[in-house]
């Protein structure tokens, strides 16, 4: 029997949700009602006053576990290059700016030298001021050419609604310098009508890389002037792009390169990055040229109060009667109530879609009991939502409609939401830099800010809270990504063929993988060779045959069925577990129950219903070696990597009472199979070891399991990963290694890097993942050690002291971790 643990591209990434009902979210005694904010909330208390209002309510002042005040910081200033035209300068001051900051004036140094360069300084450290002053001052320059379109720039976001703010930005930044800077939003709700006049007449182009590879790159005849008088490319939120995503867009900026040279322009590119661990190399990395780094940050930097926050224990007990610690969910929920009464603007960053929406929804019913005209001042904030409710909401937060926000990371990546005070994080985000990220989302005006870290009843989650120096002593993690991935390359090789044809000179440009890419792609008649070079042999698109956001094939859209009313869409990789038959979906404070997932035509229907239960979804899993890379010696044990098949297929789904947890009842699915081929690693133990460790074969797959579901916990502290990025299979008897093996693989058609990282640090990721089970109070695990909230198997069979002592002995004679790739 296999025991798994699913990657978010075949899992629910929603997992089980035991949500407290508003009545019961307060530790309170019973006639204690939520107040109105004092009188002088307006006035922007201290970040520490406002701490210590949240934790003044009964028993919440045992819930912090560590305080960590970060002092405020000086700025310094410098001047423009003297290569700024004035125009831009007067502009800037205008915008309230004298003087640029140092690092700014570096940056725009490096990039009027024609250098790529990475400005990688704090939150709100005025990265983009420093490529927009040679950008604007440079696209001014070009609108005085005497013949020609002028010199143009294209920018980069990982979101639309980065692009969008970023637009905002711009117009008011260049105001002053008229039609000389013409900014335009070029993505997928950009309305056709539009489109033309961005082609035709915009200098400035924001978008996405997702449209750069399926609507800007097939169509750059069409782009021709555009790309001709290309000067510099802006790539903002440079750290997101990693894993496969990251991977993808490498070689869409590889492909726009090869374009650009193709009509005459050898652009430079601008990058921008809050979080960022060796910037210049993940940039090189990144664009495949070499690149400056500017890293010192001259900006100044007000007080920012960072606590650490463990919900308490509950009296409910939930699987296997394991303690269940009170919802990171319920928590958040509670404290952006809170926030909101005191006056204090506030956004709450919530991991998951649904979590979103149940925040907003319980803090609206809490503020309602003080006053009808608070729950408007709360809203909820994700992906899957339609173009117009997006820009509503982000208009609100900008006008301070809004007090509280519940968002997913589609609201972490720089928009640009001055006056915020505090943020509350509902679970570590997987990792070191989305923290920072997110943290940083308040204080954006240079006043003082509150962050505040909930930590979830998950392994990470409890480690971290009891260990602050792994988040306030370690620099942010290094960018994974691998452009070279054959699962990545070959499309952007057909891609590129289609564009124009391939020749011996581009294999230099996209990696050394090509080589031995191309006679496959030929064989395989995607590809045909001819005196000119490989060319694309299809009447399909070649952009097509890959989505970069890594979900592989088209969104499923969410119809309410009685109107047929289009709610929002989700990704088709997760359509088996959350918008399967039976499924409780939220959207807007409003519950939906999924009546057909109709797979074919990439449908969900829904209607509107008020379920008393969560739905979550169950999964069986087999995994096969394909080929082992590598090899090394544990003791008697191996510790290994390389290429594995992953076979998953959901089966059932739970239906859990929502105040509870407790599960009503199981339903089984009819939904086929899938398969992933990817990257992993995996240990493998003996009989003498188990022997030594006192693991007989009743407990051997409890023990097993429970160190395979720690060990993915903890991973995202030692590589750049979420855990839902990352699966995992234990088994007692493994056909392919005849022995009790622990994989954990990278949930991503042909790896990540994920699976790599935790093979070069695996002494040093075992070790904590042990210290993590050890130190657990709980008797016999509990979801802050052992247990996994997205477990195909109902966390059955799990045994704490025996992944203990299993752990133990393995380590014992494990060897110093690898040296790491460079």
């Amino acid at each position: 029997m296999a025991f798994n643990h699913l990657p978010a591209a075949m899992h629910d990434a929603l997992g089980p949700l035991s949500v407290t009902p508003v009545t019961h979210s307060v530790p309170m005694a019973k006639n204690h009602r939520p107040s109105r904010p004092p009188e002088n909330a307006g006035s922007r208390p201290s970040p520490t006053v406002v701490l210590d209002r949240l934790a003044a309510a009964a028993g919440r002042a045992a819930r912090i576990t560590h305080t960590e005040h970060l002092p405020p910081r000086a700025g310094t200033h410098a001047l423009w290059p003297d290569r700024i035209r004035p125009e831009v300068i007067s502009a800037i001051g205008r915008a309230g700016i004298d003087h640029p900051w140092t690092h700014q004036a570096t940056a725009a140094e490096h990039a009027l030298d024609g250098e790529s360069v990475v400005i990688a300084t704090g939150t709100a450290s005025g990265k983009s001021l420093a490529y927009l002053a040679p950008v604007l001052s440079t696209l001014l320059e070009g609108s005085h050419a005497p013949n020609g379109r002028g010199t143009t720039a294209l920018y980069l976001a990982p979101t639309k609604a980065l692009a969008a703010d970023q637009r905002r930005a711009v117009k008011a930044l260049a105001a002053p310098l008229g039609s000389a800077i013409r900014p335009a939003v070029y993505d997928g709700d950009t309305p056709v009508e539009e489109r033309e006049w961005v082609r035709q007449y915009a200098n400035y182009v924001l978008t996405n890389p997702d449209m750069l590879h399926r609507g800007i790159l097939p169509s750059h005849p069409r782009w021709a002037s555009f790309l001709r008088s290309l000067r510099f490319v802006v790539i903002d939120e440079c750290h997101t792009y990693r894993g496969v995503f990251g991977s993808h867009v490498a070689q869409v900026l590889r492909r726009l390169r090869r374009l650009c040279a193709r009509y005459g322009s050898d652009p430079v590119f601008l990058l921008a990055s809050a979080t960022a661990a060796q910037p210049s190399v993940a940039a090189g990395r990144l664009t495949g040229l070499p690149v400056k780094e500017v890293a010192d940050d001259a900006s100044p930097r007000g007080e920012m109060v960072f606590a650490l926050w463990e919900p308490p224990l509950t009296e409910l007990h939930g699987e296997k009667g394991a303690p269940v610690r009170r919802t990171a969910t319920a928590e958040t929920a509670d404290l952006l109530t809170d926030l909101t009464l005191q006056g204090v603007r506030s956004v709450a960053f919530v991991r998951s879609r649904r979590g979103a929406e149940l925040i907003s929804l319980i803090a609206k019913e809490r503020l309602a009991e003080v006053d009808g005209s608070l729950p408007g001042r709360v809203a909820a904030y994700r992906g899957g939502y339609l173009p117009e409710e997006r820009r509503a909401l982000e208009r609100a937060l900008h006008s301070g409609d809004l007090l509280g926000l519940a968002a997913t990371t589609a609201l972490e990546l720089g928009i640009d939401v001055s006056g915020l005070d505090a943020v509350v994080i509902a679970g570590y985000p997987g990792t070191r830099a989305s923290l920072w990220q997110q943290a940083g989302r308040a204080g954006r005006s240079g006043q003082g800010a509150l962050a505040v870290l909930v930590a979830r009843d998950d392994p990470l989650d409890t480690f971290l809270v009891h260990h602050p120096e792994a988040l306030f002593q370690q620099p942010v993690e290094s960018t994974v990504l691998d452009p070279d991935n054959p699962y990545v390359l070959a499309p952007h090789l057909c891609a590129a063929a289609a564009e124009l044809p391939l020749t011996e000179a581009d294999i230099e440009l996209f990696g050394p993988a090509v080589p031995e890419l191309l006679p496959q792609l030929e064989a395989a008649k995607l590809l045909r060779r001819r005196t000119t070079g490989w060319h694309w042999t299809r009447r399909e698109r070649a952009a097509d045959l890959t989505d970069i956001r890594g979900g592989g094939g088209r969104p499923v859209q969410i119809v309410e069925e009685g109107t047929g009313r289009l709610l929002g869409t989700v990704d088709e990789s997760a359509a088996h577990t959350a918008v399967h038959e039976g499924a409780v979906h939220l959207h807007q404070g409003r519950t939906y129950l999924v009546r057909t997932l109709d797979l074919e035509d990439s449908v969900a229907l829904v209607e509107e219903a008020v379920p008393p239960y969560s739905t979550n979804a169950r999964d069986t899993t087999a995994i096969a070696v394909l080929e082992t890379d590598t090899e090394i010696p544990w003791g008697d044990g191996r510790l290994c990597f390389g290429s594995v098949e992953v076979t998953n297929q959901v089966v059932s789904f739970l239906r859990r009472r929502l105040i509870t947890g407790e599960v009503l009842g199981e339903t089984k699915l009819d939904l086929p199979p899938r398969t992933l081929r990817t990257r992993a690693v995996w240990w493998t133990v003996t009989e003498d070891q188990l022997d030594a460790a006192r693991i007989t074969p009743e407990i051997l797959g409890g023990a097993l399991h429970a160190a395979e579901h720690a060990s993915i916990g903890m991973l995202p502290l030692f590589a750049t990963c979420d855990r839902w990025d990352i699966g995992g299979v234990s088994v007692p008897l493994h056909p392919d290694t005849l022995l009790p093996t622990v994989f954990v693989y990278d949930g991503h058609p042909g790896g990540a890097g994920f699976a790599e990282r935790a093979f070069h640090t695996a002494r040093t990721w075992l070790t904590a993942t042990r210290q993590a089970i050890a130190s657990c109070e709980c008797e016999a695990g509990c979801p802050s050690c052992i247990q996994s909230p997205k477990c195909g198997n109902g966390n059955e069979p799990l045994h704490k002291r025996g992944a203990v002592r299993l752990l133990t002995e393995l380590l014992r004679t494990a060897p110093p971790d690898p040296p790491s790739e460079p």
